[in-house]
């Protein structure tokens, strides 16, 4: 078959890959789902995908399609090409904004699109937790439906036309028929004319359709999506005569990609929501409770009624981004229930908030009823929509598992139907999750399991049997908005019934004869319980660490945190940091996820006696560029960076270490050398001969600029200057890290540091402390850095307190002991105990001007502007408020925050000469228009000490410290 792929791959204009590397990390999706697949491609054309069917057809094979991957229902798994049309198929093609239609391929993000479209005062509706990653290609598949649908409808309800490739090679666009043009269809013969004219054949009978009525899900529950929507084309006038228009996009749309290839896609768009906005977060003691008040709620206009339980809230406690989302939440309830109201005018609003909270008063089931306005509501909303990767964080084996999280009944049964679910999850010994759309009859209810065991693969199987009987009883539908996929396909046909099953298989038959469209998804798919992405009782892999991993009872397990539900996939517009350099290659292989994933797959199933040696994990650990995005951003906080440096330890200590490694972690050891002779170690970096040689032989970009020493270093400076800089009656004495970077690159910014606290009146002391390890860390150099770790934690352990706290200049530096001090450190309770008392010199000023220790009057009075890049590791273990917020405090500064992500240069990969372009990439994402587009006058403001670099030599623009920037503000 090699030979095969390798033919395929040279008629193909995009890219056709089969290495074991991309077959591992495209093995699964969001699923408990692993099958590895034959091959992946990335098709460039209709023509590819015409070739790939041709292909497939010829050796029996399944295609199947991808955009996102964030299925939950394994429907991106499986054993054919995996076809990735996210690379090249994700343009918006047309909007017109008097039609209200958006034409897209399938790999255009929902919110890309929608914020395309707000210019336009349109919006796509259908609102998924997963909206800024997932495609819209995938939302067709699925028929998404999200936290809107209450009031905007599913994806079914505003997919206008397809254009689609058929099982053989025709290029079909479906869309409005009269019956006329129905008719007229059947006519063209081909694979086109027969699928009109069969389904015709199928549906037409009416002992067939009274079988449909019969034995599909209740009509009043909009999210139906079980097998495929044969129920919503025989209301066309095409079998009823006096119907609504037929479109076969009704059938297409939550069809899996199982019926036709889908390569453009007209969508129906709304007005944008009314602008003014309350939501009320019910609190309630027990889910019935919850439950029971759905009703009476939903008499009022609601456009959201979203519930979480307290599984989900308990996972946000301790999760660095969300736990600040939890400002509304009062006591510790066993779910809320979230109500969003809108309207063009305020006074109806506030009637409309006045009129539920008596309803919901009355019904005396709720024991809180806070109501939250404007940007409160999408903090709120955050929490809610966090919570499939949230529940990725739960520590150990036992995991919320998707399997009966789709469910959806007519909303006068949710009362009665979560009671009884919940008496199952009892009679299994479940304490089930349950949150997502109350208002729509459904909640997505997971129990926990360990898929690990035997036993509870078993009880998987049960659980999801009672369930199926439980939904049957209700008339409800099994997959709501998130497919059937291989998890639910094996109980469509006791949902629907026997015969309407065997007319689903006729469907499929007649649009896919050769079964080569995602084959084992709806129909015919294997038992629920097979290629699962553990083994049953496997004998846990031995993989020991030098880091510390025991919070999250090993490396392995924080690998397996991730659940795949693709939030390093978000784009540049969406905000945040992670994942920079996927955000660079638009590759799989570069985001957390894919990082993740090789390193569970290497480390579960390699038989080498060092189970981190292996090239595919040095390859997809390559572009990691530590920032941290993932530690925080990361719903399931899957931290890469520390996965990367103990991967690179491992796989150093059988494969040695790079001369350029070495030079890099001994970087300040040979700052030190030369910064006794500053001018003579400068001249040989501005030397065009020597420093162009040294960067060659080095492997750095030859773009680049190598730092210059200061004239003199901080702790020189701080010695001559102790006696000078001492305090008399100080608020409070502090030590100050003097790291590496900033006592021989950056020793200016110490000084300024120096002469601000000593002027605001701060006693500063400074020791000789070790490295910070920062370059060793990043290197995996462990050994190096657990022994400098040790060195500061000794040092400082019995100096540092809240009250005489440890400042640090470099965020990088310092906010190590936060982090991978943690992990390194012998002590680990004084390591703790430090950690808690290590700060940002930023981090400080502003606790203090909170205290009202420093007073403007310090400060000048002149304007300025400033725009501010804050350092990654400060996004992700500290805030960019502060920084904001001290810049902020002289009377007339005028800052923001530019929304920036990564900088690009993460401390020696942007000047190593193979990472060149990728660096310069990231940052031309975002940060360096922000800065070109500054005016002259406007102060740059960055406390990192690459990110000045960086911003330099993309923009030749000088950017200064935060600290700097005070201190030429004092008076």
């Amino acid at each position: 078959m090699q030979s095969d792929l390798k033919k395929l791959a040279e008629v193909l204009e995009g890219e056709l890959v089969d290495d074991n590397l991309y077959k591992s990390i495209y093995a699964t999706d969001a699923s408990v789902y692993r099958e590895l697949p034959l091959a992946v491609c990335f098709p460039r054309s209709i023509n590819d995908l015409k070739e790939l069917i041709k292909f497939a057809t010829s050796k029996g094979i399944g295609l199947i399609p991808r955009t996102a991957g964030t299925s939950l229902a394994g429907q991106c798994v499986g054993s054919g090409i995996v076809v990735d049309t996210s690379r090249y198929f994700n343009k918006i093609l047309k909007i017109d904004k008097d039609k209200r239609i958006a034409i897209v391929q399938p790999g255009v993000i929902r919110d890309d699109l929608n914020r395309r479209l707000l210019e336009h005062g349109l919006f796509f509706g259908p609102n998924t937790s997963t909206s800024n990653r997932c495609m819209i290609g995938g939302m067709v598949g699925n028929n998404s439906s999200g936290t809107t649908s209450i009031k905007y409808g599913t994806t079914r309800d505003k997919v206008l036309s397809l254009k689609t490739v058929l099982s053989d090679g025709y290029e079909a666009e479906f869309t409005s028929l009269s019956a006329k043009e129905f008719h007229d269809k059947i006519t063209l013969g081909g694979a086109e004319g027969k699928i009109y004219a069969e389904l015709f054949r199928l549906l037409s009978p009416a002992e067939v359709q009274d079988e449909i009525w019969d034995k599909f899900p209740n009509k009043e529950i909009h999210r139906r999506n079980t097998g495929y929507a044969i129920d919503e084309l025989i209301k066309s006038e095409v079998f009823t005569g006096d119907g609504e228009i037929f479109n076969l996009c009704r059938l297409l749309s939550g069809s899996e990609g199982t019926l036709a290839f889908t390569t453009e896609i007209t969508l129906e768009l709304d007005v944008l929501p009314p602008p003014h906005s309350a939501m009320i977060a019910a609190h309630f003691n027990t889910i019935e409770d919850c439950m029971l008040a759905v009703v009476p709620a939903m008499e009022s206009p609601l456009y959201t009624c979203e519930m979480m339980d307290k599984v989900i809230l308990d996972c946000t406690k301790q999760n660095l981004k969300y736990k600040g989302n939890r400002f509304f939440i009062e006591g510790d309830p066993k779910a809320i229930l979230m109500l969003e109201l809108r309207s063009h005018s305020t006074e109806i609003l506030h009637d409309e908030v006045h009129q539920l909270l008596n309803r919901l008063e009355k019904s005396n089931l709720s024991y809180s009823l806070p109501v939250l306005m404007d940007e409160q509501i999408d903090l709120a909303l955050e929490l809610r929509k966090a919570g499939l990767g949230l529940l990725g964080n739960m520590i150990g084996d036992r995991k919320a598992v998707a399997c009966i999280e789709d469910t959806a009944v007519a909303l006068p049964d949710l009362a009665n139907y979560i009671l009884e679910f919940s008496q199952i999850m009892k009679d299994h010994g479940q304490d089930a999750v349950y949150y997502a759309h109350a208002g729509a009859g459904e909640l997505h209810l997971r129990p926990i399991l360990n898929l690990k065991k035997t036993e509870d693969v078993a009880l998987f199987r049960r659980i999801t049997e009672d369930v199926a009987s439980l939904v049957k009883k209700y008339n409800g539908s099994m997959s709501g908005e998130h497919g059937d996929g291989r998890l639910r396909a094996e109980f469509i046909e006791q949902m629907i019934g026997a015969k309407n099953y065997e007319l689903l298989k006729e469907v499929k038959k007649v649009f896919d004869p050769n079964n080569i469209f995602n084959p084992g998804k709806i129909i015919n798919a294997p038992p629920m319980d097979s290629f699962l992405r553990y083994v049953p009782n496997r004998k846990e892999p031995e993989v020991h660490t030098l880091m510390n991993f025991n919070d999250s009872e090993g490396i392995l397990r924080l690998a397996e945190k991730c659940n795949g539900s693709g939030d390093c996939r978000k784009s540049v517009e969406a905000g945040g940091t992670m994942c920079p350099s996927y955000r660079a290659t638009k590759n799989e292989k570069d985001t957390t996820r894919a990082r993740a994933n090789a390193l569970r797959e290497f480390l579960t199933n390699s038989e080498k006696p060092n189970r981190f040696d292996h090239e595919e994990l040095k390859e997809v650990f390559d572009l990691c560029i530590s920032c941290k995005g993932c530690k925080s951003e990361c719903p399931s906080n899957v931290d890469v960076a520390a996965l990367k440096a103990e991967f690179q330890y491992q796989y150093q200590k059988t494969n040695g270490r790079s001369l350029r490694n070495r030079a890099f972690v001994n970087n300040g050891r040979m700052n030190k050398m030369g910064s006794g002779m500053p001018g003579i170690a400068n001249f040989f970096f501005k030397n065009s001969i020597t420093s162009s040689l040294a960067k060659k032989v080095m492997g750095v970009a030859p773009q680049r600029e190598l730092p210059k020493l200061s004239k003199t270093s901080l702790s020189v400076y701080y010695k001559k200057n102790r006696e000078r800089l001492k305090v008399k009656s100080p608020i409070a004495t502090v030590y100050l890290f003097n790291d590496e970077f900033t006592n021989y690159l950056d020793a200016e910014i110490g000084m300024d540091t120096l002469e601000l606290l000593s002027t605001l009146n701060y006693q500063v002391e400074i020791l000789e402390n070790a490295e910070s390890g920062r370059s060793h860390i990043s290197k995996g150099f462990l050994e190096e850095a657990k022994e400098l770790a040790n060195k500061n934690v000794r040092l400082f352990s019995d100096k540092i307190s809240a009250t005489t706290p440890l400042l640090g200049i470099e965020p990088s530096a310092i906010l190590s002991f936060r982090d991978e001090y943690l992990r390194l450190a012998n002590d680990p309770e004084a390591a703790e105990n430090l950690s808690k008392n290590s700060m940002l010199v930023e981090e400080f000023l502003k606790k203090e001007i909170s205290a009202g220790n420093i007073k403007e009057s310090s400060f000048t009075s002149a304007e300025k502007i400033l725009k501010i890049h804050t350092h990654c590791h400060q996004k992700a273990l500290s805030n960019s408020a502060v920084t904001f917020d001290i810049l902020n405090f002289p009377v007339n500064y005028k800052p923001t925050i530019i929304s920036s992500g990564c900088c690009g240069m993460a401390g020696s990969f942007g000047y190593e000469a193979e990472h060149y372009d990728i660096s310069m990439n990231i940052g031309e994402q975002s940060l360096f228009p922000a800065v070109r587009k500054a005016a002259p006058e406007i102060i740059i403001a960055a406390n990192g000490t690459s990110c000045r670099h960086q911003i330099y030599d993309g923009t030749q623009r000088t950017a200064k410290h935060p600290v700097s920037i005070l201190r030429e503000a004092l008076v």
